[in-house]
């Protein structure tokens, strides 16, 4: 027992570092590239538009290129998969760096989208080397990986961004590379030969994909949930770093220092709490609780009339990441283990059509807000309505879940 343990628990470790490593590296980039829009475009309110389409880029091409990765995952294992995405996540710094026109931050941010789809990779090689019944903490350790990378990455480029612009993707091209040759040499496979799935471009196209979360109905739900989740999360990328400099003032420093405390809450949420929360309340509950609070958070940030009241709004928004973890749990039990990374890229292909539709609508809903002949004359009004959103889900969820108890119980006593 204890030698199957081993080898398993070395394998979550070395994941977990490959994750924050690319976190970081994405990270340092958040509070400098509105920036770098700006320095093309000119002007704060068609920056929000800008910055919402870049962004709805990025989700674009992992809305095509996840279901491929996830697949691809399945058949050759996830190792491949990882490491050719952190080397050309390190060419695609690279490209940013000296982009001289903002077409070269567009081709930027697609190639950044297709190489940013390993993450489907991510969470199929923790369902490989965890029993079903720890997938929550497993998720939640995760997104303690990623929330670790958050912490380091938004507080470097806020420092480096007092320097250039352009010097946050130097150092993230550095750590993507890093993220590489750590992989190379560390890293173990974590897919069985036996539990591998011949590719088929039938399960590898985004809409085919899709075709797994309707087999099951409780599937087809918590993946809505999720779809909702990231629509409001995505109101962050889209207009934060915008909106706290143009309602409070705040600089490239501030929003990362900011920034990192957001990550430190969600590392102790997810790497913490989770599995504490989970294991008392349930998964249904917990992921009420984080969708609830999250909605209360994003309010709260949107009304808060100063610089003070809107770090403190970050302390409820931290419960979304009580939602993930369990969302991504719920899901993992309702398919095989043959079938782990086609879920996860379906997965992030509705993550991805979120993050097609949300930053454009709450970019230029930013930029409606703000400015001569504002049409909503409130800058908050984004948080507002992600927070409305982030509601829905929790009473969504609140059904679905009930009903997944109740279709593993049924496969449970059918067993």
């Amino acid at each position: 027992m204890s030698s199957v343990l081993r080898p398993r628990k070395a394998a979550m470790a070395f994941i977990l570092v490959t994750a924050a490593l690319d976190i970081v590296a994405m990270g340092i980039i958040i509070p400098v590239l509105p920036a770098l829009i700006e320095e093309f475009a000119g002007a704060d309110a068609q920056a929000g538009t800008i910055n919402g389409a870049l962004i709805a880029l990025w989700a674009m091409m992992q809305f095509f290129s996840s279901p491929v990765i996830g697949s691809l995952s399945d058949r050759f294992g996830r190792r491949p998969v990882i490491l050719l995405s952190a080397l050309g996540l390190a060419a695609d710094y690279v490209l940013m760096a000296v982009a001289p026109t903002m077409w070269w931050l567009v081709a930027g941010r697609a190639i950044a989208g297709i190489t940013s789809s390993s993450f489907t990779t991510v969470f199929a090689y923790m369902a490989d080397v965890t029993a079903p019944d720890r997938r929550a903490r497993a998720y939640g350790l995760v997104g303690a990986a990623f929330s670790a990378g958050f912490i380091a990455g938004p507080l470097l480029g806020g420092l480096l961004g007092e320097l250039s612009p352009r010097a946050p993707f130097w150092a993230a091209a550095t750590l993507s590379g890093m993220t590489f040759l750590y992989g190379l040499f560390v890293l173990p496979e974590s897919l069985a030969p036996e539990n591998r799935m011949g590719f088929s471009w039938r399960r590898a196209n985004p809409f085919g994909s899709l075709r797994l979360l309707r087999s099951h109905p409780e599937l087809s739900g918590l993946a809505l949930v999720n779809f909702l989740l990231h629509f409001a999360h995505h109101v962050f990328p889209a207009v934060f770093v915008l909106y706290a400099a143009h309602r409070h003032g705040w600089s490239a420093r501030d929003v990362g220092l900011l920034l990192a405390a957001v990550g430190t809450l969600d590392m102790t949420v997810q790497g913490v709490l989770v599995s504490r929360i989970a294991g008392r309340l349930g998964d249904r509950a917990t992921l009420f609780l984080g969708l609830f609070g999250g909605a209360c958070g994003l309010a709260w940030m949107g009304l808060a009339p100063n610089g003070t009241w809107f770090a403190l709004s970050i302390v409820p928004t931290a419960l979304c990441g009580l939602a993930m973890p369990t969302i991504q749990s719920l899901m993992t039990q309702r398919v095989s283990a043959f079938e782990q990374g086609q879920l996860q890229g379906a997965n992030m292909s509705v993550a991805s059509l979120a993050g097609i539709l949300s930053p454009v609508f709450f970019g230029t809903l930013y930029s409606a807000s703000i400015g001569a002949g504002a049409l909503f004359p409130f800058p908050g009004t984004p948080f507002l309505v992600a927070g409305l959103v982030l509601l829905a889900g929790a009473l969504i969820g609140w059904t679905v879940a009930r009903r997944n108890g109740r279709a593993a119980e049924a496969d449970g006593m059918a067993a």
